[in-house]
């Protein structure tokens, strides 16, 4: 946070200072007492298992002041106490406050599938030519995008931040926070359906995003996806609106799409201009996510031709190739998943070059409802006739891939584990090393650990 104190703190939250110096300075917000640092706002919330009211003393130990919700009338401490009436609201207000004084660009994106890829593109694209601060870590939640907000600087030219949803009214929330200048609706897919019931109401919440737009905004809608083709009449949308996909009715759109070893090649289309593209990067998705960064950008007057340069060596915090040398090639894709993340990584494995054999370990997908097990028989459907040599499921759920490529007499080879040494010391014994092993399934699932143990054995 720039020039911050104390007292602002008070006025940004409605607050009552309980004592300590108003004039001490305030130089980040920390929820976290293990992270405290000199300097920090501690913001205690009151989660499910936890209290962080409990940690207050030993943060303020090294950290600047406190909001407190546990505190009434006199406290006797060196350092402030703000009592608010509740540290998470007052915490959204902070970031609403700080928000109003950044004077530049804010781009927000948002979606089912591939937020975090879509934000870092649009970021390396931007950053091209202008000074571009980025959401860090996975900070895109109602505590995580107050955060967000306090680390903009003035010095910033632009800002891309991401938004994250699971719940009906959510996204209100954040975009009365963000504001955006521009927003970016992904996918509508079925990722938190179990708190969202239906798909159409997944797409309502996200295309929400655009009640606190600033007027005059831009919003970009990809194009390939069915529910935000026609989004435009159905949700009854105003502002004004650009698609880009893979078709040429598309407002921006990719062609000669060329599947390299471990990059991609493709021409980006906008009006007469054509622009060609290297990325260091493999898939259809990240074509789309590379083409609608290329769209910012040149909204916000840089060509594309400069933004294009900048992925050439691309590389994203998400679904990464690692290739170990002289052994075999991971498509490491542990962060999260659901259907539409998991069919994608999947086609991902069939296009990458390949001269040995495809691997794909799948571990469950959370969140998905009372049709979970549906979700997970198709992803069996899907590999159905896919040049896919052998899976290997790792989960409860994930036993519904299985049996589908069983019932149906698939030539797939599949394997069912519960211990995931047990998959990393199978996967060793097989792959050689012109082959490919892709690992994906829910973040809750650890399946990271078969990772490590194959980068470090």
């Amino acid at each position: 946070m720039e020039n911050v104190t104390v007292k602002d703190i008070v006025e940004m939250t409605g607050g009552v200072l309980l004592c300590g110096d108003a004039d001490t300075p305030v130089q980040d917000i920390c929820i976290d007492s293990r992270q405290i640092k000199e300097g920090d706002l501690f913001v205690p919330i009151i989660g499910e298992r936890v209290d962080g009211h409990r940690f207050i003393e030993s943060a303020l130990e090294i950290g600047a002041a406190t909001l407190t919700s546990r505190h009434d009338g006199v406290v006797v401490a060196q350092k402030p106490y703000i009592r608010v009436d509740d540290t998470e609201e007052a915490l959204k207000r902070i970031g609403k406050a700080l928000r109003s004084r950044f004077l530049a660009p804010v781009v927000a994106v948002t979606g089912s599938v591939g937020k975090t890829t879509t934000r870092e593109m649009i970021a390396a694209a931007l950053s091209s030519m202008k000074k571009t601060y980025q959401t860090e870590k996975n900070y895109n939640s109602q505590i995580g995008v107050p955060i967000t907000l306090s680390r903009m600087k003035h010095t910033d030219e632009i800002a891309v931040l991401e938004l994250g949803i699971s719940e009906v009214g959510q996204m209100d929330v954040l975009s009365e926070m963000v504001k955006p200048d521009m927003a970016v609706v992904t996918t509508i897919g079925v990722a938190h359906i179990q708190f969202m019931k239906t798909q159409e109401n997944i797409r309502r919440e996200k295309l929400s995003i655009v009640h606190f737009m600033k007027e005059g905004g831009t919003l970009f809608l990809n194009g390939n996806d069915p529910l935000l083709k026609d989004a435009v009449s159905t949700e009854g949308l105003t502002c004004r609106t650009l698609f880009y996909g893979t078709e040429d009715w598309c407002d921006y759109y990719a062609k000669d799409i060329v599947y390299h070893d471990f990059h991609t090649t493709f021409t980006c289309v906008h009006g007469k201009q054509e622009t060609e593209v290297s990325l260091n990067a493999l898939g259809k998705h990240n074509v789309l996510n590379c083409v609608v960064a290329l769209a910012v950008a040149e909204e916000n007057g840089i060509p594309m031709e400069k933004a294009a340069q900048q992925f050439v060596n691309f590389e994203g915090q998400r679904q990464k190739i690692i290739r170990l040398e002289n052994r075999f090639t991971v498509i490491d894709d542990t962060y999260n998943a659901s259907p539409d993340s998991m069919r994608a990584s999947l086609q991902l494995l069939c296009d990458i070059p390949c001269t040995g054999r495809r691997y794909a370990v799948l571990g469950d997908m959370f969140e998905l409802g009372e049709d979970e097990a549906r979700y997970h028989r198709e992803i069996g459907e899907f590999l159905l006739n896919k040049p896919v040599d052998e899976v290997a499921v790792v989960g409860n759920l994930s036993r519904n891939i299985k049996e589908v490529l069983q019932e149906k007499g698939s030539s797939i080879r599949v394997a069912s584990f519960t211990d995931k040494q047990e998959v990393a010391i199978y996967l060793m014994a097989l792959l050689k090393p012109e082959d490919v092993v892709l690992i994906k399934g829910s973040n809750g699932m650890n399946l990271k650990e078969i990772v490590d143990i194959l980068q470090s054995s």
